[in-house]
């Protein structure tokens, strides 16, 4: 294990420090110039169109999903344990400046995720029965012809199956188990064959089912935890403008909290700020492009706004509620981290300290378990349905079941494993899916371009 980890997190340092980093903010600045800013100019159509017409209840589509149903199943493996233990340990490593370049991340990821969606819409593929699939391994094959295109395809599907469907199960269900034990005093590996047992009831269900968990439980859970951080918030208020404050100052003054050279701690900064970040919004990451292959909609555009909302709920709403609970609890007014990391205080257990510092230990241990619970849970059906349309791309849809099996044993092995090794190789596997989604974006971004100019002409 102690081998296997550090091989691990030495292939990481290269992704995350210098390809992730080039990658997603080379593609985000691409697709903002290249539309001329669509995350802002089309911010409050976004909205609108996500949230306007808001129901919970959908209903059976005939092939494919309600346009809020593929926005709810997006949002639902958006947010999970990237929100809460992500974002707590991308604080610890790099600092509360750190997630600065998370909102930077997310900023151009709105133009990247829109430019995702739209294209997953134009290639999408629609069988005899109705049965909708898509995802970047359709446009990956569009951009590149021949062989090439036909080996960067499987690569990003191996990567996609292997990342989400069974190292992406493993990291919700250990966040899960090692919260839950520690509210609740239940054995982590009593915690992964519950969900494990629960996720194979909804597998089993296909797309419809998981949309329709996914539409009721993301904006409740969502909702729960927004209102309990904001309880803390007007508890702490006294520290919320020094929390900013620190977030802005550590973002390019990490060493006076970190120490070492300045050149070290920013990049320690950026580098966690850019791979959390990407764990979180998944923005550039291929993942939710499956979800919003299957919206109806007349116009891609359409499902190219309503993606950019779900990255703001994810990172400007969700993530920044965790990040200003932290910092103001156990970094302001002189917390535990003021002065740099404290004994016995981890990702897995940070948001945990925060929320007990003012709710009560126990309470706040509660709070945050059963938080991440609904959070995980959702992130492992919406990732299982990711993972599954990458096996019926590559096997046919014969091998879905057998995967399904697979992703239900990953479920319950992630509650018993190392927490650090499993976010290391969740972390490989996401960060290789980046390279070859990227690479297909920048190769179609004049379909994407078109897509904007088209809309703005009617």
């Amino acid at each position: 294990m102690d081998a296997l980890l550090s091989i691990v997190k030495e292939i990481n340092f290269y992704l995350s420090d210098y390809i992730l980093i080039i990658l997603l903010v080379g593609v985000g600045l691409y697709f903002t110039i290249r539309t001329r800013f669509i995350q802002v100019r089309c911010f409050g159509e976004a909205m609108r169109k996500a949230f306007g017409g808001i129901k919970f209840k959908g209903g059976k589509q005939k092939g494919g999903l309600s346009s809020f149903q593929a926005l709810a199943t997006a949002v639902a493996a958006q947010v999970g344990t990237g929100n809460i233990v992500g974002a707590c340990g991308a604080i610890l490593i790099g600092g509360p400046g750190a997630i600065f370049w998370m909102w930077i991340i997310a900023f151009f990821g709105m133009a990247t995720i829109y430019a995702e969606a739209v294209l997953a819409q134009k290639t999408r593929v629609v069988m005899e029965d109705g049965t909708v699939y898509g995802g970047p391994v359709y446009y990956i094959r569009q951009a590149f012809k021949g062989k090439g295109g036909k080996v960067l395809a499987g690569f990003f599907a191996v990567a996609t199956i292997l990342a989400l469907g069974f190292m992406g199960a493993m990291v919700q269900s250990n966040s899960i188990g090692e919260t839950c034990s520690t509210a609740f005093g239940i054995p982590p590996y009593v915690i992964g064959i519950v969900v494990a047992l629960v996720s194979a009831f909804v597998f089993i269900g296909g797309a419809q089912r998981i949309a329709s968990v996914a539409e009721k439980l993301v904006p409740v859970m969502a909702l729960i935890y927004i209102m309990g951080s904001l309880v803390v918030l007007a508890l702490r208020i006294e520290h919320v403008g020094e929390a900013f404050s620190m977030i802005f100052r550590y973002a390019f003054t990490p060493n006076a909290l970190l120490g070492g050279s300045i050149g070290a701690a920013l990049k320690k900064a950026i580098s966690q700020g850019v791979k959390r970040g990407l764990f979180s919004n998944e923005a550039g990451m291929g993942s939710t492009p499956h979800a919003h292959a299957l919206a109806k909609v007349k116009d891609p555009h359409d499902q190219g706004v309503i993606a950019m909302a779900g990255v703001f709920v994810d990172t400007f709403v969700v993530l920044t509620m965790t990040a200003l609970v932290v910092i103001t609890t156990l970094y302001a007014g002189n917390g535990i981290l003021a002065t740099g990391a404290a004994e016995g205080v981890s990702k897995a257990n940070m948001a945990q300290l925060a929320f007990g510092s003012v709710f009560g230990p126990q309470a706040g241990s509660i709070f945050v378990a059963i938080c991440l619970l609904f959070f995980a849970f959702t992130t492992i059906i919406g990732w299982n349905l990711f993972g599954k349309i990458n096996i019926v791309y590559l096997f046919g849809e014969k091998a879905a079941k057998v995967y399904s099996v697979l992703a239900v044993g990953f479920i319950f092995l992630g509650s018993c494993l190392s927490n650090d090794l499993v976010w290391e190789l969740t972390d490989m596997f996401n960060q290789l899916m980046v390279i070859p989604n990227a690479l297909a974006l920048l190769a179609l971004g004049s379909l994407v371009v078109n897509t904007v100019k088209k809309k703005k002409e009617k």
